[in-house]
């Protein structure tokens, strides 16, 4: 691909859903969706927020306004083909709906947008899953009304317009993409967040990090050749307004991220997180990520045996703030002489106090290792069960994300995924 293109873009998008946050924001989603006219609500969520008993909470509020509301609380932690498949059946069977509400985390808000995808669109799932994976087909009709509201701080589906899964017959993680699936309302209430323990507060914590850092460091939208108004998609690349975003969610990071891991009832640490979360998700939502999502899919999606904390038992996985971090040291690593500036001033922004490193390449990585230490992210890829012998299944993997690498600032072979492998099975 050429980064100095002829005729050259001149125009960047930015959307976002609207947004209300704060403390208590959950109890007033009744009345927001009486503004919307839906009368027939279907509440997802899945079995480890359901026993917190919020989702109930947030259903039962709606029967003041005149609107019906059924919970359905099966949402798969890390969702696959099969789980959006079970839910989808689970919405057409119940319904019919006019609005739906996300409880919990990226799994539950991803998983509402696929049951409101194909609840008012023709088709099969794998219709609008992303090539080369899918067939990548864009929505015909118009969805319902969705009001994403997070308990977890990290995963910016609230904000985004793309939904996540594994794709288990591929053994590969991949998206649905479109801007009919970004929220109509974003509903961030950070007292919600208070239970979430350390472990998923590390991982999607990290999550908020690479979103942050990737949508800093992405491809300038100026880089791309002038595209037509048709043509245009959400992720746009770097502009200023993702910039805005991105640059104060690293500095939220810097004084929240460490706190709200060690000391979970930090009610300032966890709004702080919160607010981090929301922001990166509106600089990524528009900017796009890059080379550590795209790694992140396959280490996700060719799991072995690894069992995080904090997180269900029953199946190995690793999380996928987790898996988004353990490369992107190396990662930042090799971005660095596209913007050597920039990767300088996102590692001042997470760590002001770091001290400059011999060769300034070595200055983000190292803070990125740091933190990543001191909250309790595995040692990199080793720490969860890959070797060298994972190398090429991991890199073809990574090369089937296309969408995501074209986002990255410089031209990614074959070659440079598996350097950067190899030089993240360990690191401390």
């Amino acid at each position: 691909m050429s980064y100095h293109p002829a005729d050259p873009e001149s125009i960047f998008t930015y959307g976002a859903p609207r947004l209300k946050f704060g403390n208590g924001a959950s109890e007033e989603i009744g009345y927001d969706l009486s503004l919307t006219g839906g009368r027939r609500v279907l509440v997802v969520t899945d079995p480890g927020i359901a026993a917190t008993g919020t989702p109930q909470r947030v259903a039962d509020q709606m029967a003041t306004f005149g609107i019906e509301a059924l919970v359905y609380d099966q949402v798969h932690v890390e969702p696959t083909d099969a789980s959006f498949q079970h839910a989808i059946d689970h919405a057409r069977a119940a319904g019919p709906f006019d609005a739906y509400v996300a409880v919990g985390g990226g799994s539950s808000i991803d998983t509402a947008k696929a049951i409101n995808l194909l609840t008012t669109n023709p088709g099969e799932l794998m219709d609008y899953v992303n090539v080369p994976v899918g067939q990548g087909r864009a929505p015909s009709q118009p969805l319902h009304p969705l009001v994403a509201v997070p308990t977890t701080t990290g995963t910016g589906a609230e904000s985004t317009t793309i939904c996540v899964l594994d794709v288990l017959e591929q053994q590969v993680k991949t998206g649905i993409s479109h801007a009919a699936l970004r929220p109509t309302m974003a509903v961030v209430d950070p007292r919600l967040t208070l239970t979430q323990p350390a472990g998923v507060t590390a991982s999607a914590g990290m999550d908020i990090l690479c979103h942050a850092l990737e949508s800093w460091t992405a491809r300038p939208y100026t880089t791309y050749e002038r595209k037509t108004p048709e043509e245009r998609v959400p992720y746009c690349g770097a502009n200023p307004v993702s910039d805005m975003w991105s640059s104060r969610a690293m500095q939220l990071l810097a004084t929240s991220f460490r706190r709200a891991v060690h000391h979970g009832d930090d009610e300032q640490a966890r709004t702080d997180m919160a607010l981090a979360s929301t922001f990166a998700g509106m600089g990524f939502g528009n900017a796009g990520v890059h080379i550590p999502h795209a790694n992140a899919y396959p280490i996700a999606g060719r799991v072995k045996d690894f069992h995080p904390e904090g997180y269900p038992r029953e199946e190995p996985m690793v999380p996928h703030g987790m898996s988004v971090s353990l490369t992107a040291p190396e990662a930042f690593r090799f971005t660095f002489d596209t913007n050597p500036q920039r990767h300088v001033e996102a590692a001042r922004m997470l760590d002001p106090q770091a001290e400059m490193t011999d060769d300034p390449a070595d200055l983000l990585p190292t803070v990125l290792a740091r933190l990543m230490r001191d909250i309790g992210i595995p040692d990199w890829l080793a720490a969860v069960g890959y070797d060298e012998s994972d190398v090429d299944h991991l890199v073809g993997g990574t090369m089937k994300q296309q969408r995501l690498l074209a986002a990255a600032p410089k031209d990614v072979t074959e070659d440079d995924v598996a350097a950067i492998f190899r030089g993240s099975f360990a690191n401390w």
